[in-house]
């Protein structure tokens, strides 16, 4: 498929076998460190160097202090000298009691989103559209995004 049309005006790309392959980074790195009420989101960042920095959703009893998996995979990414990120996933692992078994993709929060824009600015997202998983910019995920004064 050549790409596909969302919200009728974008054509967004298929993803890539490296694409693939950060998605499933992603969810073996998730299945493998899921603890109930502590770790349920990985996330897998691709920079531009092509290697691949995972991070781990930090949950904690006091919510605000909680850390999100996409800031410590784009801290882990940004401490070993990336300069620019392509990607970025976040996968969810299903609760005990939830009827899906599998893993997902999840759009990141508004907080990271804020993070991602500053950050990885020209980065793209891989998340569920129309259906389907796609690459979506990251500057698209924010609309009208607050900025400082020059």
């Amino acid at each position: 498929m050549a790409g596909r049309q969302s919200n009728g005006d974008r054509i967004l790309p298929p993803l890539s076998s490296a694409d693939q392959e950060l998605l499933a980074a992603a969810t073996d790195f998730i299945r493998s460190r899921y603890a109930e009420n502590r770790h349920h989101i990985g996330a897998a960042v691709r920079g531009a160097s092509g290697r691949i920095y995972l991070g781990l959703h930090l949950d904690t009893y006091v919510g605000r202090c909680s850390v999100c998996a996409e800031a410590v995979a784009l801290g882990s990414a940004l401490s070993a000298g990336e300069t620019a990120i392509d990607a970025i996933v976040s996968v969810r692992h299903p609760r005990p009691k939830e009827l899906h078994a599998e893993p997902k993709v999840v759009s990141p929060c508004g907080i990271c989103r804020e993070m991602l824009t500053d950050f990885a600015p020209g980065s793209d997202v891989i998340m569920t559209r129309d259906g389907e998983l796609a690459r979506v910019p990251a500057a698209d995920l924010l609309p009208e995004k607050y900025r400082r004064a020059p």
